[in-house]
């Protein structure tokens, strides 16, 4: 057993434990805290595979980015957890069914990919490229139609997000920019004379006497 496969087998360890933690942390931002390491060890696992584009790119887009985002989200919004949990283990059944199914689909397809015996040897030409430029290659020549299929779901994503989000309501306070815009500065600032000098204010009326106190 060499180091490669030591660092392999601690990395999987940990992402596994990781990513067993996100779904059992009681609080939101363990488990968000939780994933941030499951994402840097499969990042570290991508690194022992020569895949240096992929680990870079989950530690600078997921961990760097949404991840970042998310627990900003979560802090800033102090949700309450506890009933999101009611009724957990009533729904667990059924849930762990389909988990079961989704990893058996999973293996079944990927089961074909980790047949190295069956693949072509690589070209010793290909082999003076880096692994982004390999990528690139392939990503823009092979699969370009599904990815430009791809940037327009997102797009359309995007658009129907921030539909959403802008969408009129009754107790927001909106600005119509056209109406700032053509505002002048009367209608801004409006300047008041006042004179120099305040005159003191008036001597306040002696109190009335007491009127048995003036009879005796």
């Amino acid at each position: 057993m060499n180091t490669i496969t030591v660092l392999f087998y601690v990395f999987s360890a940990v992402l596994l434990f990781a990513a067993f933690r996100v779904i059992t942390a009681r609080g939101t931002v363990h488990a968000a805290l939780f994933l941030v390491l499951a994402f840097f060890n499969a990042a570290c696992i991508w690194m022992l595979l020569r895949a240096e584009f992929l680990a870079i790119a989950l530690v600078l887009v997921y961990v760097g980015a949404v991840m970042v985002l998310f627990l900003f989200v979560v802090m800033m919004l102090d949700i309450d957890t506890e009933q999101f949990r009611e009724g957990f283990w009533t729904h667990f059944p059924l849930a762990a069914t389909v988990g079961v199914v989704i990893a058996l689909e999973m293996a079944f397809v990927l089961m074909n990919g980790f047949q190295t015996d069956q693949a072509a040897p690589p070209d010793a030409k290909l082999a003076q490229f880096g692994n982004s430029r390999l990528l690139g290659i392939e990503v823009y020549t092979h699969y370009l139609y599904p990815l430009q299929i791809a940037a327009v779901l997102l797009l359309v994503a995007i658009i129907a997000a921030i539909a959403l989000t802008l969408r009129r309501r009754k107790d927001a306070r909106y600005v119509n920019p056209a109406d700032q815009v053509r505002a002048k500065k009367a209608d801004r600032v409006r300047l008041i004379k006042l004179p120099p000098v305040v005159d003191a204010p008036s001597a306040p009326a002696a109190p009335a006497a007491n009127k048995e106190g003036g009879a005796a």
